[in-house]
């Protein structure tokens, strides 16, 4: 076994597919997508329907984006897509410069559609990280598919699985996304580079986040059926 299918498998994840195949498709990824409830949280919500996130969640993105501008000399495609409208959702995708977040996105499909054709993709090209029901058709058109586990959700993790909709299947949901993160990122051979140009805060590092820094975060509403840009 590979070092990383190792480690990931000791902390309790679950490859469904073979490793060696899931780190061709990470190769192949340009684009991250990512739920936002339940997936950078554990699914609790405010009255006014806000759900928070980790900044070790935040770092894991950034890591990634990281290790891909390495490995490829391009940054990644990256955008959330939720059912709800949440401040604390855009504040992240807008000061880590993401390229898009998706809002009241009930039929995630119709978002889905929009951000393919938005940044030329295709469905093959995207790595979605997502957690329950209303993902399931979205990962069924997806490229990579890492699936959130919370311990109420057996069953559908197993319907997951047999479905051919989940490639992996986190260790908890406790700072899933970092798992993702770390997963892909130790799957394409950057994680060492990665970690210690950042740690060291290297020209390297400093030349990806100028040019991270000069990306606008674009949000889009879903209305009458059709997503509209702000």
């Amino acid at each position: 076994m590979d070092n990383t299918e190792i480690l990931f498998t000791k902390t309790g994840g679950i490859f469904c597919r073979p490793f060696a195949e899931f780190r061709e498709q990470v190769l192949r990824t340009r684009a991250y997508l990512f739920d936002w409830d339940g997936v950078f949280n554990d699914g609790v919500k405010s009255g006014a329907g806000g759900s928070l996130f980790s900044e070790v969640d935040a770092m894991g993105t950034n890591m990634l984006r990281f290790g891909h501008w390495l490995k490829h000399q391009h940054l990644p495609v990256v955008a959330v897509i939720t059912g709800e409208e949440n401040p604390a959702a855009q504040y992240l995708a807008q000061r880590e410069k993401f390229n898009a977040i998706y809002f009241k996105s009930a039929n995630k499909q119709v978002a889905f559609n929009h951000f393919l054709e938005a940044f030329s993709l295709k469905e093959n090209e995207i790595a979605f990280v997502y957690d329950d029901v209303l993902d399931l058709a979205l990962a069924g058109r997806c490229g990579l598919r890492i699936m959130v586990r919370h311990a109420a959700t057996p069953t559908l993790q197993q319907y997951a699985i047999k479905n051919e909709l989940a490639d992996y299947i986190t260790s908890g949901h406790d700072h899933a996304v970092r798992e993702s993160c770390e997963l892909m990122l130790a799957s394409m051979e950057k994680y060492d580079e990665a970690i210690s140009r950042r740690s060291a805060f290297d020209t390297v590092y400093q030349s990806y986040l100028n040019e991270r820094q000069s990306k606008q975060a674009k949000t889009f509403t879903l209305k009458d059926g059709m997503m509209v840009g702000a």
